[in-house]
Parts: structure tokens; C-alpha cells; sequence
């Protein structure tokens, strides 16, 4: 039984923050029954997004919706609030909190008292001040990105497929991702192995018609896998006729035109940009103390250091690795996010029943990477795994760790589906703007052509498009 009745604020819904909340309800299903404690989670997406999806996702093996977990189905004993948390004041437990309803009510922001705090609200991908990059590329951490660029992929090759202009063929026909660590290397992949077995169904498109351009500042990618691996994942996409440029930066994409580093120049529709992630900007706003990189000071524990009742963890915490040297913080990876909000989960738990917190610790397991279907590698305790092997390791983790038995039968069902059938390549991104047709019909000109919207790179009604 807890000393006192407990409001439990869990700030985010991603990995740390659902799986976290989740712990708290069985660990304090009782408490939770007697009124003793309430768990409001605050999060901008009523959903859990399982990110080592998305390149699939991206390539049709999974279908969107089994890429994402809804919290309310598996929170039901949680108080789900779809919004911002915009500023905390822990020296008052209070944090001001935007709604999907605070525009309508016109009342403004609504303060949330709370007497424990979970902050978990990731972290946001780290872009540069390039020009040209906020209007022209795309990111990949949403599925909402995933699905966008997929539509976006096969657009391009509709595009090139139809115009006349060899300029315009080329340009919608090159594909440049930015950033070979996890993301851009399978996304690249992923796609890559979609896009050619797309080609087979165009009459005037082939592989060898496309570029695809890997863009990495750094003298190797997958650093995560390896050396060894890294080198040959990296010949393996140079035998898929992938161009890698490595020690090479994007210095400009103004003009749909790729500018690097090497004086090179690629005339593209297409540039994803995977570079990095940087603490969310959540963090700035509070008064909690944080490391110079801007992600919370945390002891083992996974309490942030000098603010009692403040709890952290994921890729918003510099938890002390206290299985490597002095001074080493864990990884901000996925593997250490789920094992993190067990550990959190506990220990809050612990805190409100008055018994001693557990430190966090747990071994780096290893790495699995998709390179495309059947296309892998793996680092798995040691042991080296290249092509079907790896790939097939791949899949089988993922598929045990994505929440809920639910979603583990649908993604392993269409698995099976799409090894007995063919690919599906059909772009719907006029999903993307469901109103432009009712729009023109209705005498109008549509919103998305007014106005045009900002960073899709494939917007049929992008100014730039030869469609129009």
C-alpha cells in the first residue's frame, strides 16, 4: 500500500513512456482500484509508434496501422490526454499542458498538478542550417513520414515514367538519403528493394534508370553493427549500384538540387534526412538539470539528480552505464528504452510503497539491421550474422518485442501474406489531402494548391511538380 494517494504524470507516449505506464498499472493495480493513485499520460499522438517498423512499413511488408500500438486500449486504467506539455515547474509539480481542444475553448493552456514525474518525450531529429532543407527534405521517425515517402517513392517513378523532359525523368528518378546510421540504412534498403521490384510493372523504368545516394558525413556507417559489418553492409549496397559517398556532407538541396560537400550536384525530388536526433526541446522549458548535450541528469535509478520525485529515462536521460567504465552514459536506443521503463516502472512503485530503488543495468545485447527482403546484418553477443540469417534474426526480434500479443499476430500474418503474394505498389497520396478533390469540385481552388504544403517532397500539388 502506498504512504499517500499519488498523481503520476507520465510526460510522453513512447517507448519509455508507454511501457513505463503500463508497469505502473500492474505494479499498482490495486492502489489504482482504492482511488490511491492516478496515472495521467500526456502525449502528442494517441498512439505508441514501434520505430524498427518503419522501414517496412515504408516498403508495404506491414501495414501502417500494425506499426503503431493505441495507448488507450492498452492504458485502460490510465487517463490518455492527447496534447503538448509545453513548459514544467517541478519546484511546484505543475505543467502547463495544450489540448486538442485549447484553440476551441479559447481559455488558454491548463496547468496539471502532479505529485511524481515521468518525463519521457524522446527526442527530435537534429537537422543543420542547410539551405533549402526545411522546404525540400523529409524526415523518418513518423509512420506518417514512412507512408509519405513510400506514396512519394512510387509518384517519382510515376512521374518519370510519363514526361517527356529527360530533366525531370532524372530528377524524380534520384533519391538521396542523408545519414547511414540505423535509419538511413534501412529506409535506403528498404525502398531501394521496393522501388526495383516496382519497376518490373513500367514499361520504360528500370533499376539501373535510378540513383540512389547515401550521403554520410562520418568515414563509415552502421557504426552500431560494427566495423566489420559496417564494411560489408557498405559493399553490399555499392553491388546494388547504391551510391555511398562517405565523409561527404549536404551543404545545399536549394532548387530540388542536392549540393555536397565534393562538388557534387543531383538535380532530385527525393532527400530524406536521417542525420541524428537531438533531446527534446520539452527539456529546455523545464527547470530540471541537464547535461551540455541537453538530455536530464539521471542517476542509475533513473531519478533525475537533485529533484525528488522526478523520474527520466530514454532518449531524454544520460543514465549512467554502470556495466561500462566510470562516466559512461547507456545508449539512446530502443533496447535500452524498454529494459529503462521496466526498471522505472519498479521503481516508482517502490518509491510510493517506501522501499529501496533498484539500479538500472543490463549488457548491450548486440544489433540487427534490415538491408531489404531477405538482406541483413546482425551483431547478436558477439556473433557476426550476414544476408537471410540476419535478416531473419531481425524480423524474429522486432516481432518479440513489439507490444501486444495483438499486434504480433497481425504483423507475423502479413508476413505470411507477403511471402505467398506478390508486392503491393500502389501510391495513395491523395490520402495525404482528403479534401482537394471535394474542394475543386465544389468550385474552389484546394487548399493544398493555394497554399502548397511545406517539406513534402512529393506533393502532387507542389508548385515544383511537373504534373500541374
Amino acid at each position: 500500500m502506498v504512504k499517500e494517494r499519488a498523481r503520476i504524470l507520465v510526460v510522453g507516449g513512447g517507448y519509455v513512456g508507454m511501457y513505463t505506464a503500463l508497469r505502473l498499472q500492474r505494479k499498482l493495480r490495486h492502489e489504482l482500484k482504492r482511488g490511491e493513485a492516478e496515472i495521467t499520460v500526456v502525449t502528442p499522438d494517441p498512439y505508441m509508434t514501434y520505430q524498427p517498423f518503419l522501414p517496412e512499413a515504408a516498403a508495404g511488408s506491414i501495414s501502417p496501422r500494425h506499426v503503431v500500438v493505441p495507448l488507450r486500449r492498452v492504458l485502460p486504467h490510465c487517463h490518455v490526454v492527447v496534447g503538448e506539455v509545453t513548459t514544467i515547474t517541478h519546484t511546484t509539480r505543475t505543467a502547463t499542458v495544450t489540448t486538442l481542444a485549447t484553440a476551441e475553448e479559447g481559455t488558454g493552456p491548463r496547468q496539471l498538478a502532479y505529485d511524481e514525474l515521468v518525463l519521457a518525450p524522446g527526442s527530435v531529429s537534429r537537422t543543420l542550417p542547410i539551405p533549402g532543407l526545411a522546404e525540400h527534405a523529409i524526415g523518418f521517425r513518423t509512420v506518417e513520414e514512412a507512408i509519405g515517402l513510400r506514396n512519394h517513392v512510387i509518384e517519382q517513378m510515376d512521374i518519370a515514367s510519363s514526361t517527356r523532359d529527360p530533366a525531370v525523368r532524372d530528377a524524380a528518378l534520384t533519391f538521396v538519403f542523408v545519414g547511414g546510421g540505423y535509419a538511413g540504412v534501412e529506409a535506403l534498403g528498404e525502398l531501394e528493394d521496393m522501388a526495383r521490384y516496382a519497376s518490373r510493372y513500367y514499361h520504360n523504368v528500370t533499376p539501373d534508370d535510378m540513383k540512389w545516394i547515401l550521403v554520410e558525413a562520418s568515414d563509415r556507417i552502421l557504426p552500431e553493427v560494427g566495423p566489420d559489418l559496417g564494411r560489408y553492409t557498405a559493399s553490399e549496397l555499392r553491388r546494388r549500384n547504391i551510391d555511398l559517398r562517405l565523409n561527404t556532407r549536404l551543404e545545399s538541396c536549394l532548387h530540388r538540387t542536392a549540393v555536397l560537400s565534393d562538388g557534387s550536384r543531383f538535380p532530385t525530388r527525393t532527400i530524406v534526412w536521417t542525420a541524428g536526433v537531438k533531446p527534446h526541446p520539452l527539456l529546455a522549458a523545464t527547470d530540471l538539470p541537464r547535461t551540455g548535450r541537453g538530455r536530464l541528469r539521471c542517476t542509475p535509478e533513473l531519478t533525475v539528480e537533485g529533484a525528488p520525485h522526478a523520474w527520466a529515462a530514454g532518449d531524454a536521460a544520460a543514465v549512467p552505464d554502470i556495466t561500462a567504465p566510470p562516466g559512461t552514459h547507456t545508449a539512446p536506443n530502443a533496447q535500452h528504452a524498454v529494459r529503462q521503463a521496466k526498471v522505472l516502472g519498479d521503481n516508482i512503485a517502490r518509491s510510493l510503497r517506501g522501499q529501496p530503488l533498484q539500479p538500472y543495468a543490463h549488457t548491450y545485447a548486440g544489433s540487427v539491421a534490415s538491408l531489404g527482403l531477405h538482406k541483413g546484418v546482425a551483431q547478436v553477443y558477439g556473433r557476426k550474422l550476414k544476408g537471410y540469417p540476419a535478416w531473419f534474426m531481425h524480423r524474429a526480434y522486432h516481432l518479440s518485442r513489439v507490444p501486444t500479443f495483438n499486434r504480433k499476430a497481425r504483423v507475423l500474418a502479413e508476413w505470411t501474406l507477403s511471402g505467398l503474394f506478390k508486392r503491393e505498389i500502389v501510391s495513395l497520396g491523395s490520402l495525404e489531402h482528403p479534401r482537394a478533390e471535394f474542394e475543386l469540385a465544389a468550385g474552389g481552388k484546394s487548399s493544398d494548391e493555394r497554399t502548397g504544403p511545406p517539406g513534402n517532397p512529393g506533393s502532387p500539388r507542389d508548385e515544383d511538380n511537373p504534373k500541374e
